[in-house]
């Protein structure tokens, strides 16, 4: 209840603090040709540099970051992939093994000491 009630007081506070901060605050790109003296618009137009020379750097800060987690995450995929090649690899080398046992079993002439088989299924 007292959270609520502080709450209440300090939001409209904060957003009057907010609202009314003036645009030379604000960083960002400002125009430049409306400065009348040449130490202003100079100084306006070092603010601009300044600015793009920030935000490229964190651009180029994040995109390195993003291109880093890629490579790592390819560097894994590439691992999973040589495993799972190796697995395929050995999975067909048994399938063939198993085919040529099961022909060569086929194959075979049936045992001498077996016992035959009547026709009425009795040994």
């Amino acid at each position: 209840m007292i959270a609520r009630f502080v709450v209440a007081l300090l939001v409209p506070l904060v957003l009057g603090v907010v609202g009314t901060a003036h645009a030379q605050d604000v960083p960002g790109i400002e125009i430049c040709t409306v400065e009348k003296t040449m130490e202003r618009r100079t100084s306006c137009l070092q603010s601009n540099v300044d600015f793009l020379q920030k935000t490229i750097s964190k651009l180029t800060s994040d995109q390195q970051q993003k291109l880093d987690a890629a490579n790592r995450q390819i560097e894994s995929l590439k691992g999973s992939v040589a495993s799972l090649q190796k697995l395929v690899t050995d999975l067909q080398a048994a399938q063939v093994k198993l085919t040529e046992d099961m022909k060569k079993k086929a194959d075979a002439p049936p045992a001498k000491d077996a016992t035959p088989v009547a026709k009425d299924g009795t040994k």
